[in-house]
């Protein structure tokens, strides 16, 4: 099954929340899923997800805005370094959008022990909390540019399964790829306020981004050193566009109206 990262379900529920368009039981629900009770640690006042979520919306924020930083690629990150370092680590975290009444902006990561099995996979989840800067300079992909981007991209991705030729060399990849590549999104993925073409891109981007994670498993049928570096050189290209892709269909309610 394809999802979202937990950050980005929280950043798209947690604006319909704050925006009054859901309720806050209704995004924790969506957030959480199977996992355990999504506690809280940090600076915020907050024990559990429902109560910071519930403090946010009080304190006047209008949403929450997704960040996926990887190495080379931190833009959105805000500082303090602390906070930076922890977001870098996990490759994910939801800030604050605006500055509550009182001035202060708020970022969050999930810190996440998984247990359990394959079959019964469990997780305990707790939202680490910290007062966080203005960013410098918010990602700069638009959800036009993510679209336009992405078809291409996929056409990529595809042809790099089609040259390693995974259905031969693994039994399970024949499988894995069909539920990729024809999967969708969970309904409760993002809140039904959320603009169609932001579900319609975000669902092609995390398409890919599965797509991606096959295709980087094995070398396949790659024989020769220089074409195992060219396909690993394309594939990050494809990861790039659809990691800015998921971006900025999560925060496209934070954005303008263009017409």
């Amino acid at each position: 099954m394809i999802d979202l990262p937990r950050s980005a379900r929280l950043a798209a529920w947690g604006t319909a929340a704050c925006r009054g368009e859901v309720p806050v039981p209704a995004a924790v629900r969506a957030v959480q899923r199977d996992d355990e009770p999504h506690e809280t640690g940090g600076d915020a006042p907050a024990t559990d997800l429902g109560e910071l979520l519930e403090g946010w919306r009080a304190a006047g924020h209008r949403g929450l805005r997704l960040v996926l930083p990887v190495p080379g690629d931190v833009s959105g990150l805000p500082g303090p370094a602390s906070f930076n370092v922890e977001a870098l680590d996990v490759g994910e975290a939801v800030l604050t959008d605006d500055a509550d009444k009182a001035g202060r902006r708020w970022g969050a990561w999930p810190d996440v022990t998984e247990f359990g099995s394959a079959l019964e996979p469990g997780a305990m989840v707790t939202w680490r909390t910290e007062l966080v800067q203005r960013p410098a300079a918010p990602p700069s992909t638009t959800l036009a540019d993510a679209e336009r981007q992405l078809e291409r991209a996929l056409s990529t991705a595809l042809d790099a399964l089609h040259r390693l030729d995974v259905a031969r060399w693994r039994e399970d990849a024949a499988e894995r790829i069909a539920r990729v590549r024809d999967g969708a999104l969970p309904r409760d993925a993002m809140p039904a306020s959320a603009p169609p073409r932001a579900q319609r891109v975000l669902g092609t981007a995390v398409r890919l981004r599965g797509i991606v994670a096959l295709a980087s498993e094995d070398d396949g049928a790659v024989v020769t050193g220089w074409e195992a570096a060219g396909r690993t050189e394309a594939l990050r290209g494809v990861e790039t566009v659809a990691r800015l892709a998921v971006v900025a269909a999560v925060n496209a309610a934070l954005e303008p109206v263009r017409r």
